[in-house]
C-alpha cells in the first residue's frame, strides 16, 4: 500500500469525534453512514492515558463477531484515508483492538478495529 492510496475506514466509536480526529489525523475527516455486518458491540475500560485524553473517556466500543449467522450488524461511519492516516490510527489504537478487512452493508470492504482478544 502507497502512502498516497486511499483507503476504507469503518469507525463505530471515537474515530468518528472531532476532537480524536484532529488528534490523530490534523483534520476533519468527511465520512457517510454505513453499517459493519456480522459483528456485534460489547464495551471496553481504556487505561492508556493518552487515548483518555484524546477522546474523553475510559469506556470504549469494541467490535466483536456476531455469536451466529444473523443479520448482526453495528451502524457507523466509513472514512476514506490514506495509508499514512490509517498507519496513524493504528497508533491511536490501543493493544486491545486489532485492524482486520470486514464487509459493510453496502458490499465494499473496509479496515475496522475489532477486538484483539
Amino acid at each position: 500500500m502507497s502512502e498516497s492510496e486511499a483507503v476504507l475506514l469503518f469507525s463505530y466509536g471515537t474515530l468518528r469525534q472531532p476532537e480524536v480526529q484532529l488528534a490523530t489525523f490534523g483534520r476533519l475527516l468527511a465520512g457517510r453512514e454505513t453499517a459493519v455486518v456480522g459483528f456485534r458491540l460489547e464495551w471496553l475500560t481504556i487505561t492508556d492515558p493518552h487515548v483518555i485524553a484524546t477522546s474523553g473517556s475510559d469506556r470504549h466500543p469494541l467490535l466483536v463477531p456476531a455469536d451466529g449467522p444473523g443479520e448482526a450488524s453495528v451502524p457507523g461511519t466509513v472514512f476514506e484515508i490514506s495509508a499514512a492516516e490509517l498507519a496513524a490510527a493504528d497508533e491511536y489504537e490501543v493493544d486491545d483492538y486489532r485492524r482486520v478487512l470486514v464487509p459493510l452493508d453496502t458490499g465494499k470492504q473496509a479496515w475496522v478495529y475489532v477486538f484483539a482478544g
